[in-house]
């Protein structure tokens, strides 16, 4: 873009400088056609800013709606674990103090027999 509008400032200078004019108003004329290409790149400057900063936007939210998607099924996943252990240790947990309790009920039975 910046080369176009470079290009078209040099044509328009060397047109405007062969030109058989008296140079009061070919200079005129240069600053005039400067002020137009100036005009020309501050608009396609805002047009391209604009539309840069409308894609990060757009790009930001959707990293913001991933971000979030993944953080629920992190979470998800992490309750479904602490859930399933839990789970799990409650199951073998009574059943440990079931046979722990058993094999106590054993070895003083042994102990008892032994005294006699």
């Amino acid at each position: 873009m910046a080369g176009l509008l470079a290009g078209a400032a040099a044509g328009v200078v060397l047109g405007m400088l062969y030109a058989p004019e008296e140079g009061s108003e070919t200079r005129r004329k240069v600053k005039e056609k400067a002020n137009e290409l100036k005009d020309v790149a501050v608009d396609q400057y805002g047009r391209v800013s604009e539309k840069a900063k409308e894609q990060f936007q757009d790009v930001s939210g959707k990293v913001r709606d991933q971000y979030g998607n993944i953080s629920t099924t992190v979470k998800e996943t992490a309750d479904k674990v602490v859930s399933s252990v839990k789970e799990g240790y409650d199951k073998y947990k009574d059943q440990a103090i079931a046979t722990t309790t058993e094999v106590v009920k054993d070895v003083e039975t042994e102990l008892d027999g032994m005294k006699s």
